[in-house]
């Protein structure tokens, strides 16, 4: 079977390099945190978001214990499942294409996706960015941790700031209007005001319940899509 170079192969391809090279970093800060090779390796495989990664080692590595580790990642993947919905409504996977779907339905998959609007283009992004992704950061993973071993103090080399680098990458394309701005600059006081009071890890579930009960009391227009900038795949039936 060939790969057709179609724009959204492209695009989904593009991004797979782009984000796979993350993978890096997490290896590495994985390794400084205090975790083995195989542990930074099962959790790239198994747990495979890349936010939820982060958040995880960097609970470890601030003196948390795994309840607040396991917390933070998980809040930071619920995302995911609110993606599974759109991605199986795009997509109808059946059997065992439907595990493999939700094992790689991931930001960057469901946005390739849900950025086409042709049901085939929307086939291709997805599983092309899904898998391309999942492959590149497993490897990358693996090349960080290794290297993680070599480099020693990650401080001397600012991998310690990686992470956060990575997260307001991520952040700043989304805050194209006055309420998502908002709503970070509360979070981040809320996080910043809980740092001295709270263990680690704590922080960023009290950003978190914080940004849930501004979602709640300020829910966004019907015909916004899972990102601020991507309208739902549907929106456009009936149109030409």
């Amino acid at each position: 079977m060939t790969l057709q170079l179609t724009p959204a192969t492209k695009t989904a391809l593009s991004i797979s390099v782009a984000t796979g090279l993350y993978g890096i970093s997490f290896g590495a800060l994985a390794i400084a945190a205090g975790l083995n090779l195989w542990q930074t390796v099962a959790l790239s495989l198994l747990m495979f978001t890349g936010g939820s990664q982060f958040a995880f080692i960097g609970v470890i590595a601030g003196g948390g214990g795994p309840g607040p580790a396991f917390g933070a990642a998980t809040l930071l993947g619920v995302r995911n499942a609110v993606y599974g919905m759109q991605v199986k409504a795009m997509l109808r996977p059946r059997g065992l294409k439907k595990l493999a779907a939700a094992q790689v339905t991931i930001d960057e998959s469901t946005a390739t996706a849900a950025g086409q609007t042709e049901p085939d283009e929307q086939r291709r992004g997805f599983w092309v960015a899904g898998i391309g992704v999942y492959v590149l950061w497993n490897i990358f993973t693996v090349v960080g941790a290794l290297l993680g071993d070599a480099l020693g103090d990650p401080k001397a080399w600012g991998l310690d700031g990686a992470a956060v680098a990575a997260f307001l990458g991520l952040l700043w394309p989304r805050l194209k209007s006055a309420e998502p701005v908002a709503i970070a600059a509360v979070c981040s006081l809320a996080t910043v005001l809980a740092i001295p009071l709270v263990p680690p890890g704590v922080p960023i579930l009290v950003a978190a319940v914080v940004a849930g009960v501004w979602g709640y009391f300020g829910r966004g227009p019907a015909t916004e899509g899972l990102e601020p900038d991507v309208e739902p795949h549907n929106s456009t039936k009936g149109k030409r």
